[in-house]
């Protein structure tokens, strides 16, 4: 039992939510049960806290560290995508008009150049 407290715990539930308090209480039990003595619940309790404040801590400096990476990045505004939009309608309206030249003309702008000798 006390092993399944401690697993839950170093994996950041129990006492990084429950507290201290919560944490006496679950030791209290215990000990009424005969699980563990009174000596070995004071011990208990301060690793069960221990453990959580490394939990608490781990998951601050992941959260900080993933808001710096995401801080750090550079992100296109609305006006950059609005402006690359405006270039690829030009774009593609520059093909669609060679497009349509080479369509007009099949010789492939060389009709002066077929009557000549």
């Amino acid at each position: 039992m006390r092993d399944m407290i401690s697993k839950a715990v170093s994996l950041g539930l129990g006492l990084a939510v429950a507290g201290k308090e919560q944490a006496e209480k679950l030791v209290d039990e215990l000990v009424k049960r005969g699980e563990m003595s009174r000596e070995e619940s004071f011990a208990f309790v301060d690793d069960l806290l221990k453990k959580g404040e490394d939990a608490q801590r781990r998951v601050s400096d992941l959260v900080q560290e993933r808001v710096q990476a995401f801080g750090d990045r550079t992100w296109a505004t609305k006006e950059d995508i609005e402006r690359l939009e405006q270039r690829i309608d030009m774009l593609i309206a520059r093909l669609d008009a060679q497009h349509d030249l080479s369509a007009a003309d099949p010789a492939g702008g060389k009709a002066e150049d077929a009557d000549q000798p």
